[in-house]
């Protein structure tokens, strides 16, 4: 007899979760997030760990990205104004945090968002379509 499923109903990359629902996904599952950023930290005694936090209309995301990740996706780490981050969610002491995999810097769409109104539109739907597959 098979075992039970997790729950499986979460979009999934490259479709973005947002913030208030990242408690659905099991421990492990690979997500994709999206939002603004709000705090960058790089503390002494992290050897090489940078701290990203995401905002979303819904709430916040911790994110973890580790020196090779960083180094891999740097310019978007460091300038990026809106990231979307797909990686692992990872659950210890009653936080939940993704371990990035892959970081795209999404912060044209913000530019083109304060453009004029008619591109407002262009942009909604451009991040839409970035955002779900479907």
């Amino acid at each position: 007899m098979p075992l039970p499923r997790p729950d499986t109903h979460w979009p999934r990359p490259p479709a973005c979760l947002p913030a208030n629902r990242l408690e659905a996904p099991p421990d492990g599952a690979r997500v994709a997030v999206a939002g603004l950023v709000i705090l960058r930290q790089r503390p002494g005694t992290a050897k090489g760990v940078i701290f990203v936090t995401l905002e979303d209309e819904t709430g916040v995301v911790n994110v973890i990205v580790w020196r090779g990740i960083y180094e891999r996706f740097r310019r978007a780490v460091i300038s990026g104004r809106m990231l979307r981050v797909t990686g692992r969610v990872q659950r210890a002491h009653e936080v939940t945090h993704v371990i990035a995999e892959r970081i795209e810097d999404m912060s044209p769409l913000l530019d083109r968002l304060l453009s004029d109104d008619a591109d407002v539109v262009r942009a909604m739907e451009d991040f839409a379509q970035a955002a779900d597959p479907g």
